[in-house]
């Protein structure tokens, strides 16, 4: 079995990339972490990869003239490493249009809320200010606008009485670490596609 070449974007813990790489232990899961790329030098994250034994790489957005400069140089990493699939987990930057259509279908990403809800940052204050009773988290491909790609996955906790931003945080965060390997699994395995502005499954 060929096992699709995958790179973790990171910005932070990397709790995210742990679980996929747990996951990709396994020889029969359809992918591999083969690169893990920071845009923070100290992100903590990058412990993880080099305890796993897999290249870890930090490309630093300072010192780029433009947004495209710096996704040009992440795309040079990539290329060199031979990735398949780019998986966004906690990864603080907006990529640029001419990345994002470069790499079409094989970019995705991991956000807290049940989306098309609670788009962008402080995502889990957003849904108690609107007094929701779900919550939860979203596998989607990426496109130009932000959290607004195809639905892969979804998963969803309760709100409880006297959750507060935290509290949720960390009951979705259990759901993000097995839903996101789950979905990568999908994409790996061809059981997933971007086909236009939907997620087509097979």
């Amino acid at each position: 079995m060929t096992r699709a070449r995958t790179a973790v974007l990171i910005s932070g813990r990397g709790s995210n990339l742990k679980a996929l790489i747990d996951a990709c232990r396994d020889p029969k899961f359809p992918a591999e972490i083969s690169l893990v790329i920071s845009n923070i030098a100290g992100a903590g994250g990058l412990d993880y990869a080099r305890t796993a034994n897999i290249p870890a790489k930090i490309v630093s957005h300072r010192g780029h003239a433009s947004r495209e400069d710096f996704d040009r140089a992440l795309d040079a990493e990539l290329e060199e490493a031979n990735i398949d699939i780019v998986c966004l987990a906690g990864f603080m930057r907006i990529l640029s249009d001419w990345f994002v259509r470069r790499w079409e279908g094989r970019v995705i990403n991991i956000h807290p809320s049940l989306l098309p809800a609670f788009k962008g940052l402080n995502v889990h204050q957003q849904a108690l200010d609107a007094g929701v009773r779900i919550a939860g988290c979203t596998v989607h491909f990426v496109v130009p606008e932000l959290d607004s790609g195809p639905i892969i996955a979804q998963a969803s906790v309760p709100v409880l009485p006297g959750d507060d931003a935290d509290a949720l945080a960390a009951r979705i965060l259990i759901e993000e670490h097995k839903l996101y390997p789950a979905a990568l699994k999908l994409l790996a395995a061809g059981k997933v596609k971007l086909a236009g502005d939907k997620a087509v499954f097979a």
